[in-house]
């Protein structure tokens, strides 16, 4: 038979999807609540909605068309109207459709670092990072460096340092600094200040600042909402023409399976280079960039309250979450309801040597409670694939999504406790 490549035999499923992939060969009648992957299951903007609904009309003659790479010029306006209702000028920005918020990750990969040992210099990740950053990167060929943050005993999440970071930069020449302000996978948030501090590292040690904006207005500390394109002149200067925002229609507009995003930036030339990398990709779908479209018409307060509900909505079932989790199994430590819609559960308190892959294998193979009459499981993300570093955090980590309904989200920590005292009764009868 032909052989596979080196790649492809070494390739193992995205931590995010690895229980679903698993739970699917189930056929036990067990029923799964899945918080491993961020598919949010709230309807969209009703603008959004109200285009779905007229898709029928607007394409009665069957023909949908290639839009060109670039985007259609109502989508690229949506991007900048929803950047401009968080209160950021939008002048001098220009806009690459995408097909959702990972093509986005690939082409900002391609155009900002190199190879290992290249003239090109690396990605610098704060880890717990995105796993698909560190997917790509693999992917492509890329080198990324990092640096680590601390979840501390009480779910607080801290950054190192400036001058750790910069030490950091010294020691590893990175060309960009990837930052996620309302972060995937930690809810950790962020503020203003703290973006100021990292763009003033990227100027002074020429690095590019891409800043991945796909949960931004989903903040809950009270503080003002944070964005690359809030910072301005007076408080960095040279922060003008190297910055890059990744946007997306999937968490805030609840369109997952739209598939749009988009690479914003204040750099004419990385622009133009983008589109012509993006030209072997043809465009991004036309219903998706259509329906998406719907915001570019959408009043600024409109927005603003849309925002108000999404944050009310999040804040509330994280908060329960957290509370109720720290009840039942005080040992946990449980990330704190900051930002995004994610919490990282801990477990080195309970186990050291906790292997949270095992774990959510477990869950998904054979773990089951029974609620209700219902024989359940739950599926999380087992956070080893969100570092790069040794020895890994993730180890001991898993992250959970709160994308189910909000009904199934309550029985959420009585299922994690519950498969947990399970698992390690197990562990302790193997030993």
């Amino acid at each position: 038979m032909p052989r596979l490549s080196d790649h492809f035999k070494s390739r193992q499923p995205s931590s995010i999807r690895l229980a679903s992939i698993k739970f699917a060969a189930r056929q036990d009648g067990t029923q799964a609540v899945n918080v491993a992957i961020g598919n949010v299951c709230l309807p969209m903007h009703p603008a959004m909605i109200e285009r779905l609904h007229q898709l029928g009309r607007t394409f009665s003659d069957g023909v949908v068309k290639y839009t060109a790479t670039v985007g259609t010029d109502e989508c690229r306006q949506a991007f900048l109207n929803v950047i401009a209702a968080s209160g950021c000028p939008t002048e001098g920005l220009h806009v690459q459709v995408t097909d959702g918020g990972s093509q986005a990750m690939e082409l900002v990969t391609l155009g900002v670092c190199g190879p290992a040992g290249s003239s090109e210099r690396p990605l610098l990740l704060i880890e717990a990072a995105y796993t698909n950053y560190i997917a790509f990167a693999s992917r492509l060929g890329r080198a990324t460096v990092s640096i680590c943050r601390q979840l501390d005993d009480d779910g607080r999440l801290s950054l190192p340092e400036p001058a750790a970071i910069e030490q950091r930069i010294l020691e590893t020449r990175p060309g960009a600094l990837v930052v996620i302000p309302y972060d995937n996978p930690t809810g950790h948030f962020y503020d203003q200040e703290t973006l100021v501090e990292l763009a003033r590292l990227c100027v002074k040690h020429d690095l590019w600042l891409i800043s991945d904006e796909a949960y931004r207005e989903l903040h809950y500390t009270g503080a003002r909402t944070s964005s690359v394109w809030a910072i301005t002149e007076n408080e960095v200067s040279g922060i003008t023409g190297r910055r890059i925002s990744l946007e997306t229609a999937s968490k805030v507009w609840n369109a997952c399976g739209l598939r749009i995003g988009a690479l914003v930036t204040d750099n004419l030339e990385f622009h133009t280079q983008c589109v012509a990398e993006n030209t072997a990709s043809l465009c991004s779908n036309s219903l998706g960039q259509h329906i998406f479209g719907a915001l570019a018409r959408v009043d600024h307060s409109a927005l603003q309250d849309w925002f108000s509900l999404q944050r009310a909505y999040y804040f509330k079932m994280m908060q329960e979450f957290t509370r109720r989790t720290r009840d039942l199994k005080p040992e946990l430590i449980v990330s704190r309801p900051d930002a995004a819609l994610y919490s990282i559960v801990e477990v080195r308190r309970v186990d050291p040597n906790f292997d949270a892959q095992d774990f959510v294998l477990y869950c998904a193979t054979e773990g089951y409670v029974e609620l209700n009459g219902k024989k359940l499981t739950l599926l999380t993300a087992p956070m080893d694939g969100f570092y790069s570093v040794e020895p890994n955090p993730g180890r001991t980590q898993m992250r959970v999504a709160y994308v189910e309904t909000p009904e199934r989200m309550q029985v959420v920590p009585e299922l994690l406790t519950a498969l947990l005292g399970q698992y390690l009764q197990r562990k302790m009868a193997r030993i």
